[in-house]
């Protein structure tokens, strides 16, 4: 049987499937594409481990961590990695949103021409576990390594997918701590031609003071997306944060950066509320450094008109948007990362020639390392990188 027919059943059983139901449905894709089995493994929401998703029928499992294993390189670099034990890693990807990848067992080296047959399978797996998981809390379950606090769950549920592309534009956003957030969100969302990004930093963290910064970004995040669904510009969009805030909150402080991406021309206005500014990175060294502040803090709004500044890039560059708690982390003996040390880690990063995910990935782990998995204050980063204008 082809691999049409293994899509075809896997879809139409995938109507009434249960998350619970996945391993099952990929064993019987294995067996339909002529391999002994397929089993899925989920990353963990701090991007360390891939976790098997399992049923009675899958064999046992440890976890494998991403670093240093072919599993690992397949999820980091978005493409199936053959090994030399015949098991062949298909990354699990929902658009370029990572969700893991799938082990595909043979009895012997899978021929290159059918790599792409597994593909489409994990492709519509992936899609399986992004539909079907809204309705369940296994999948996500599966991914937590330790409890999730409060002010987490509540912060976490609101965040869009980690990364988002289309063919000319790619955003991919990575906040930390994982299961213990003070109040960094980011949002975006790409409607027609223009790219809407932001970035926000509520003040206090800590179990009391967490929860206060949480509610202060939740609504942030609300009027965010109420002003933009309204049309408003990007001026007229910081203004209705503001007021909005200040309404439910006169003493709260937010931080922020708002800002569009037209995809046609490469065309970036900014907005930095008393933000710590962004990096604009072209060809391997920082190109502008975005100015700030061009607005006060949200609440203080009503004090100063917003000013909005523009920036032409170029086809390539990253933007880099990132909070206080980067900059701010110390290493254990108390030296401060710093913007210089930013721009290195990032710059090394990119050198790298990496998916945007896995660059964004592996330089927020570095500023972790950096302060041995301590961190004082959220470390949150945005970076966006433009391939040109479409066509």
């Amino acid at each position: 049987m082809g691999e049409r027919e293994a899509l075809h059943d896997l879809l139409r059983e995938s109507h009434h499937a249960r998350p619970e139901d996945l391993p099952r449905l990929a064993r019987q894709a294995a067996a339909q594409l002529g391999a002994k089995d397929m089993l899925l493994w989920l990353v963990d929401h701090e991007q360390r481990e891939l976790l098997p998703m399992t049923d009675p029928g899958t064999p046992h499992r440890e976890p494998i961590t991403v670093d240093g294993t072919l599993a690992g390189r397949a999820y980091g670099l978005m493409r199936p990695i053959a090994g030399a034990d015949h098991r062949l890693w298909v990354p699990l990807l929902d658009g370029l949103e990572r969700l893991g990848v799938v082990e595909v067992v043979s009895g012997a080296p899978v021929p290159d021409d059918r790599v792409p047959d597994f593909s489409a399978a994990a492709s519509l797996l992936a899609e399986l576990l992004v539909t079907r998981g809204a309705y369940s809390d296994t999948v996500e379950r599966v991914r937590r390594r330790e409890p999730m606090r409060l002010a987490a769950e509540m912060l976490r549920a609101q965040l869009p997918p980690l990364t988002f592309a289309t063919g000319s534009m790619v955003i991919s956003g990575v906040l930390e701590p994982s299961y213990d957030v003070g109040g960094d969100a980011f949002d975006y969302a790409v409607n027609g031609d223009v790219a809407h990004l932001a970035l926000f930093d509520a003040v206090g963290h800590g179990s009391s003071g967490g929860m206060r910064a949480v509610m202060l970004a939740s609504l942030a995040l609300a009027a965010y997306r109420n002003a933009r669904r309204s049309g408003l510009d990007l001026a007229a969009t910081y203004h209705h944060i503001d007021e909005a805030v200040r309404r439910h909150d006169r003493r709260g402080l937010i931080t922020g950066v708002l800002a569009e991406l037209d995809q046609r021309t490469g065309r970036l206005r900014v907005i930095s509320a008393g933000h710590p500014s962004g990096l604009v990175i072209r060809r391997g060294k920082v190109a502008t450094v975005l100015p700030t502040p061009t607005a006060l803090p949200v609440t203080l709004g009503d004090l100063r008109p917003a000013v909005v500044i523009e920036e032409v890039l170029e086809p390539g560059d990253d933007v880099l948007f990132y909070t206080d708690g980067i900059i701010e982390a110390r290493s254990a003996e108390g030296e401060l990362f710093g913007v210089d040390r930013l721009v290195d880690f990032t710059v090394k990063a990119l050198a790298d020639e990496l998916p945007l995910p896995e660059a964004a990935r592996r330089l927020v782990h570095a500023i972790l390392a950096y302060q041995d998995d301590r961190l004082g204050d959220d470390a949150t980063v945005l970076l966006v990188r433009w391939l040109g204008s479409p066509g």
